[in-house]
């Protein structure tokens, strides 16, 4: 049994103490899986880190035990911990670009976890790092072993650092959004993996994750954070079916599907509240529509709330004094978009110069005919260079005003043909066809001209920290494309701009200041979104864009993509293998297959009557919360 008692941890900051977990409990016994679910930046990637003893030089356990199997964990000396690290609690990190070495072949990578933490060596070694490539869905194991990280797809090295870990055959694990960056079908497939192992080993899962479909289909208990606290802990089943906290009756209203489409999801407005705050009342008051004035001034304790069920809000903690004292709620901050109000009308009042609305017509905005990208392998021993066509024939068009999904197998061919549009593949693949822009094509465009384009289309890359320089605050990674693109824009016209992006997006203004690495994965993500919005694009080509995102976050940003939408007419190439999402913001879809289309068509017609086997798999792979209100 894995057991967490009364943990807290702190890290220095220039702020001040940052509080980042306050007094936690939990147990995880053998062969159970317990999810910590919560919105980004609220510590569960820091409760993963605090567990295997890899906080940040800055941080530090304040308090607490870690107790596996009887054993203090936070007592072992350094030498000790590297066994139990990996060998006994294995971790699946969030971000597997960061998580390899990108000098050493990912065969070397994971043969050295298994000769560190089982008897195996050399060939053996090798052969059993193979069966856990093909395990995890990586396709031809045998020749991939020998390939570098930088020739896989995201979702393939998600899929590596997967295989990495429970090569090493550990007694728990803790995976950190472990199928994130990875398509519906290997999804799947890894899930079905771990279910597996946890019959074969008893293994104990503690899955750190903000997919509730996921968390619905593989929990036994749940427990959801906000601002470094527990604030409900309950058997999963019970948690989907009666949520007892205001933020998990919101989370859950906040998920996106067919049956709401055209309208503006349930987000929370606001953001989680800094933790270096010393906080007066509830922490969830600010954002609650439920919270009254006592709300504010009175910390609510983790009561129990009936069989096996905590809660910490007031109404369970105080019920007497709750009902006694108010009558009316002081805040509504999980309101919904007005109607006719966009989230830029505030950019515009101050005139800042947003592009005005464009009227949907038939004419295409972007035209994409045959296009193939072809990448160059490595020479045989024998002296011939191979190739590979990464898309082949490919054709779509997108209408002004309109969205098209491109859905797919990681691996499938869709972040390259977005890339490819953009202009990124040039120097290391052959593209031919051609993508008209407004008739243009972007193809045969250079320098300057290729420059002003890009001001019309622009991308969101699948890993918001490799897009992120790392030596640039945030200002400045926001601020770069204004310069570029829009030089009618003065200094004092640029900081309205990137003020109110970030409020758009989810972010303190004081993130400005801010270097990347000081953020969580969720919000790197959203500063990606704003710097692709800043220039005021007519497309975006959106790669994974909520896929690092939480429930309420991605409920803001799909919001707000919406209303760009419907205000200036902008368009969507949405790559992305949420299904949930496909069917709430396309207008049609694209399935893919090894480079080339298999189905296409109205979203309806396709999700809903799909014709081609592979698109049935796809969707049958789909979890779904079946627990919900």
């Amino acid at each position: 049994m894995l057991k967490i008692d009364h943990l807290s941890v702190a890290l220095d900051a220039e702020v001040g103490l940052v509080r980042a977990i306050d007094d936690m409990q939990l147990t995880l016994a053998r062969g159970q899986t317990f999810a910590l679910v919560g919105e980004s930046g609220c510590g569960k990637s820091m409760t993963a880190l605090a567990l295997m003893r890899l906080l940040p030089d800055s941080g530090r356990i304040t308090a607490g035990r870690l107790t596996l199997d009887g054993d203090d964990v936070f007592a072992l000396p350094e030498a000790q911990m590297r066994a139990v690290r990996g060998g006994r609690i294995g971790m699946i990190f969030q971000e597997p670009s960061t998580s390899l070495n990108p000098v050493l072949r990912v065969g070397e990578q994971i043969i050295e976890a298994i000769e560190t933490h089982t008897r195996l060596r050399g060939a053996a070694a090798r052969a059993k790092a193979i069966d856990w490539l093909d395990r995890v869905g990586i396709p031809e194991p045998t020749r991939r072993i020998d390939d570098y990280p930088f020739r896989m797809s995201g979702g393939q090295k998600q899929r590596v650092m997967i295989a990495m870990t429970l090569a090493a055959e550990p007694d728990y694990l803790i995976a950190d959004e472990p199928t994130t960056a990875l398509d519906v079908t290997i999804q799947a497939q890894i899930l079905d993996l771990l279910r597996e192992l946890q019959r074969e080993r008893r293994l104990g899962l503690l899955l750190i994750t903000h997919d509730l479909a996921v968390v619905s289909g593989m929990a036994d208990q749940v427990a959801l954070m906000y601002a470094g606290q527990i604030i409900e802990l309950a058997p999963a089943d019970q948690f989907f079916a009666a949520p007892k906290h205001p933020y998990a009756r919101l989370l859950l209203q906040a998920l996106p599907d067919a049956a709401k489409r055209g309208q503006a999801l349930a987000a929370i407005a606001g953001t989680v509240p800094p933790l270096w705050l010393d906080f007066e009342g509830c922490r969830f008051a600010p954002r609650c529509d439920r919270a009254l004035l006592h709300c504010h001034s009175s910390r609510p304790a983790l009561t129990e709330a009936g069989p096996l069920r905590q809660v910490r809000c007031l109404i369970y903690s105080e019920p007497a004094a709750f009902e006694a004292l108010a009558v009316v709620p002081v805040a509504a901050g999980a309101s919904e978009s007005r109607a006719g109000a966009g989230p830029f009308d505030e950019l515009r009042a101050n005139g800042i110069g947003l592009a005005g609305a464009k009227q949907t017509d038939k004419r295409s905005l972007l035209e994409v005919k045959n296009l193939c990208v072809r990448f160059a392998l490595q020479r045989s021993i024998f002296g011939k260079k191979g190739f590979f066509d990464a898309v082949d024939d490919l054709s779509f068009n997108i209408l002004p005003g309109r969205t098209l999904a491109l859905v797919g197998e990681s691996g499938c061919g869709k972040t390259t043909t977005g890339t490819a549009i953009v202009q990124l593949q040039r120097r290391q693949a052959s593209t031919t066809g051609q993508a008209l822009l407004d008739g243009q094509d972007l193809f045969r465009l250079q320098g300057e001209a290729l420059q002003n384009a890009r001001r019309d289309l622009q991308i969101i890359f699948q890993d918001p920290f490799a897009s992120l320089n790392p030596r640039m605050r945030v200002q400045d990674l926001l601020e770069e494309g204004l310069l570029a693109l829009r030089p009618d824009l003065d200094g004092a016209a640029r900081q309205r701009n990137l003020a109110l992006l970030l409020d758009q997006v989810g972010l303190r203004r004081d993130a400005l200041e801010r270097w990347p690495h000081e953020f969580s994965g969720g919000q790197r993500q959203r500063i990606a979104i704003a710097r692709a919005l800043a220039v005021e694009p007519r497309l975006i080509i959106c790669d994974e864009p909520t896929s690092a995102l939480d429930v309420s976050v991605q409920a803001q940003i799909l919001n707000l993509l919406r209303d760009l939408q419907r205000q200036r007419g902008l368009s969507y190439l949405f790559i992305t293998h949420n299904i949930g999402v496909v069917e709430y913001v396309a207008d049609a879809v694209v399935v893919m297959q090894a480079g080339r289309i298999v189905e296409a068509g109205d979203c309806a017609a396709v999700l809903g009557d799909p014709q081609q086997a592979y698109t049935k798999t796809l969707l049958a792979a789909v979890p779904r919360v079946q627990r919900r209100l």
